[in-house]
């Protein structure tokens, strides 16, 4: 049976969740399950904290896992990110008083915060900067005040929390993060389904069905519009010269190619959701 680590709380948790049940598994119905089988489909759930799920992955205790890929990065765990899953995006910056730092490379000789020292070590010595760090594990923003630090660095979401205490963020990010899909080193071909279950979320998500008729000697502009992830499917309708054309289109976009579709002449433009898909 696949053992699969899933964020216990925080903003990864339900998103995680979500997907994992629109991708067709069963999941904890409370938030005290520590650990659920879902049978059908030869998973065991097992709800960690999401920093620490890299580190079960990467010893080989769990198969795979849910965390952040800020999370992986700093725990130095031998996990192998498969892929990315699109949700919990944020960015890691350094940040001090507003007006103070212009660069990054002023940061030599200083004191850094943060809940990420082996993350923010690894940038600095890529960067050549000799910086002290100072490992909190939360309230990274106050430290300054309190004298602590000289400077923070920590993920970036909006930015309402930094400016609330007085500080900006300069330089380029050290690090964009999301959610990732992990797994051990050397497993087996069920790490490979749980992937494809989960990057068919993505699509279901990215993309709607669309349907439209069209007069067959159009089908070359109408296809320019929606050519589809490989090709269009075209049948040919009662009417002779007419075609009816089915083709996956993205769903930010689907307003303005049917606008252009009936342009050129589409006719019974239909929008559908996808349930769930494989590419």
């Amino acid at each position: 049976m696949l053992r699969v680590a899933v964020p216990n709380k925080g903003i990864l948790s339900e998103a995680a969740t979500d997907m994992l049940s629109e991708a067709g598994y069963s999941t904890r119905r409370g938030s005290k399950t520590l650990v659920h089988r879902d049978e059908t489909n030869g998973v065991e759930f097992f709800y960690l904290r999401p920093r620490d799920i890299a580190v079960y992955v990467g010893s080989g205790i769990l198969d795979a896992g849910i965390t952040g890929r800020d999370l992986l990065l700093e725990s130095q765990a031998p996990a192998e990110e498969v892929v990315g899953l699109g949700f919990g995006s944020s960015r890691f910056f350094y940040a001090g008083e507003a007006g103070r730092f212009s660069s990054v490379d002023e940061l030599a000789g200083l004191r850094i915060a943060t809940s990420f020292p082996h993350l923010v070590q690894s940038d600095l010595k890529a960067r050549g900067i000799e910086a002290t760090t100072v490992q909190l594990d939360g309230a990274i923003e106050v430290s300054i005040q309190l004298g602590v630090a000289d400077a923070v660095a920590d993920v970036v979401e909006t930015g309402s929390t930094l400016r609330a205490a007085g500080l900006e963020t300069f330089g380029e990010p050290l690090l964009d993060s999301e959610a990732v899909l992990v797994q051990r080193d050397g497993a087996d071909s069920s790490v490979e389904v749980l992937r494809r279950r989960l990057e068919s979320v993505m699509v279901a998500r990215q993309y709607v069905l669309v349907d439209y008729n069209i007069e067959e000697r159009l089908v070359p502009e109408a296809i320019a519009l929606t050519p589809g992830l490989e090709s269009p499917t075209v049948s040919p309708l009662q009417e002779t010269g007419w075609v009816a054309v089915r083709v996956m289109v993205e769903a930010k976009d689907v307003n303005n190619v049917m606008d252009r579709l009936y342009a050129v002449g589409a006719r019974a433009i239909l929008v559908t959701s996808i349930g769930a898909c494989r590419i």
